[in-house]
C-alpha cells in the first residue's frame, strides 16, 4: 500500500480522537465551565452538526480545488477548530469551536476516500479506503482512552492541545506523502449535485442512516450497560470501549478485501450479522465474559458496513463521486444522532438498559431492507452489463452481476 495512505490514516486518527473523546470528558468540562453534564452533552451534538453541515458544503465549495490542496485546507480547519476548543473561554465559544472542528470531518473523509481509491490498482480500492478508516478505528483503541486519561489528569484543554498537535503532524504527512491529484476537467458543482441525486446514491445514503443507527443505538449507552447490567465498575468502562474499538479495527481489515471481491453481499451480510449480534447482546450482556466477546463482535460487524457503503455511493456517483462520498459521512452522523436518540427514548420509556439492543436490531433490519431494495432496483433497471465505475477518472472494480456466480456483487 502507498505511504500516502499512512498520511490519510494519521489524519483519520486525529479526527476519530476528537470526535469521540468528548463523551469521556463531559464531567470535566461541565465542572470547569460551571454547567451540568446534560448541558455539556450539547458539545457532542455540536460536533455532529458541524459534520452534517460541513460535509456537503465544504465539498461543494472545494469542488474545483486539487484534492491534495483540499485535504490540507480541511486538515488546517480541523486543527484550528481544536486549538479554538482548547482556548475557549466559555461554554458558548466551546460549542462554536466544536462545530468548527466538525465542519471538515465529512469532507475530509469524502475527498480522502476518492484519493485513496486513486492511489491503488484496480481491484484494491476498497482495501485502500478501509486502510484510511483504520486510523479512525485505532483512535477508539488508543487515542480516545489516552486522550480521556490525559484530560482527566491535566485538564480537558490539554486533550485538545494534543489533538491540535496531531493535526499539525497530519498536515505535514499529507504535504510530504500524498501526490498531486488533479480535479477532472469536466468536474464541477453541477455535476457533483447530479451524481448525488442518483437514486442508487440516495438509497445508499438512506441505508447508512438506518443501518449504522443500529450501532449507535447501543454504543451511545455502552458505558451505562457496562456498569448497570454487566456488573463492572466504572474503571472498566475504558476497557469495554477499547474492546469495541478493537472490533471496529478487525471489521475494517476484513471489510476491505470482501468489498473488493463482492460489494453488495458484503453489505447485506454485515447488516444481517449486525441485527443478529444486537439481538444476541440482549442476552449475553448478563454474562460478563460473553458480554465482552459480544462487544468485540458488535464493533466488527458494525464497522464492516462502512466500507461497502462508502464504495457503493462512490461507484454509483461514477465520474463525480466526491460530494456523494462526503455526504455519506453526513449520513453516518445522522445515524449517530438518530440511533442515540431512539436508544435513549427506549430507556426513558422504562424498557430497561438492554432495550437499545432491540432498537438497534430493528434499525439494522430496516437498513438491510433498504439495501436489498436498492440492489433489486439496480438489477432490474440495468440495461447494459459490464459498465465501468469510475472514481475521479480512475476506474473502480466492476461489480459482478452474473447470477451464475456465487460471488456476484449484485449491484
Amino acid at each position: 500500500m502507498p505511504l500516502a495512505l499512512l498520511a490519510l490514516s494519521i489524519a483519520a486518527f486525529g479526527i476519530g480522537t476528537t470526535e469521540f473523546v468528548m463523551m469521556g470528558l463531559l464531567p470535566n468540562v461541565a465542572d470547569d465551565l460551571h454547567t451540568s453534564v446534560p448541558t455539556a452533552g450539547y458539545l457532542v451534538s455540536a460536533y455532529a452538526i458541524g459534520v452534517v453541515i460541513g460535509a456537503p458544503l465544504l465539498t461543494a465549495v472545494g469542488s474545483r480545488i486539487p484534492r491534495k490542496r483540499m485535504l490540507l485546507l480541511l486538515m488546517a480547519l480541523f486543527t484550528v477548530g481544536n486549538l479554538a476548543s482548547a482556548l475557549a473561554p466559555g461554554f458558548g465559544t466551546l460549542v462554536a469551536a466544536r462545530v468548527l472542528a466538525g465542519l471538515p470531518h465529512g469532507a475530509f473523509f469524502g475527498v480522502g476516500a476518492v484519493v485513496a481509491a486513486r492511489l491503488v490498482a484496480d481491484g484494491r480500492q476498497a482495501r485502500a479506503v478501509a486502510t484510511m478508516f483504520l486510523g479512525l478505528t485505532v483512535a477508539n483503541i488508543v487515542g480516545v482512552p489516552a486522550a480521556t486519561l490525559l484530560g482527566q489528569h491535566l485538564g480537558w484543554r490539554a486533550t485538545f492541545l494534543v489533538v491540535t498537535a496531531i493535526g499539525l503532524v497530519a498536515m505535514a504527512a499529507l504535504a510530504r506523502l500524498v501526490p498531486y491529484v488533479p480535479v477532472d476537467a469536466q468536474q464541477g458543482l453541477g455535476r457533483e449535485l447530479r451524481a448525488l441525486g442518483d437514486r442508487q446514491v440516495l438509497l445508499g445514503l438512506l441505508t447508512a442512516v438506518f443501518g449504522f443507527a443500529g450501532v449507535f443505538a447501543v454504543y451511545s449507552y455502552l458505558a451505562s450497560m457496562t456498569t448497570e447490567v454487566m456488573g463492572f465498575g466504572e474503571s472498566s468502562v475504558t476497557l469495554v470501549l477499547a474492546l469495541f474499538g478493537i472490533g471496529m479495527t478487525l471489521g475494517a481489515l476484513v471489510a476491505g478485501p470482501l468489498t473488493d471481491r463482492a460489494l453488495r453481499p458484503t453489505l447485506y451480510g454485515s447488516l444481517g450479522a449486525l441485527a443478529l449480534v444486537l439481538v444476541a447482546f440482549r442476552f449475553t450482556v448478563h454474562v460478563q465474559w460473553a458480554a465482552l466477546v459480544t462487544v468485540v463482535v458488535l464493533g466488527a460487524v458494525g464497522f464492516m458496513t462502512t466500507t461497502p457503503l462508502q464504495m457503493l455511493v462512490m461507484n454509483k456517483a461514477r465520474h463525480a463521486p466526491t460530494l456523494a462520498s462526503a455526504s455519506n459521512h453526513s449520513a453516518f452522523n445522522l445515524a449517530n444522532a438518530g440511533g442515540a436518540w431512539l436508544g435513549g427514548a427506549a430507556i426513558a420509556a422504562g424498557w430497561g438498559w438492554t432495550s437499545p439492543t432491540l432498537v438497534g436490531a430493528v434499525l439494522a433490519v430496516v437498513g438491510l431492507a433498504i439495501a436489498a431494495t436498492a440492489g433489486l432496483l439496480d438489477r432490474t433497471g440495468r440495461t447494459t452489463k459490464g459498465t465501468s465505475r469510475v472514481v475521479a477518472g480512475s476506474p473502480l472494480p466492476e461489480e459482478r452481476v452474473s447470477s451464475s456466480s456465487s460471488r456476484a456483487s449484485g449491484s
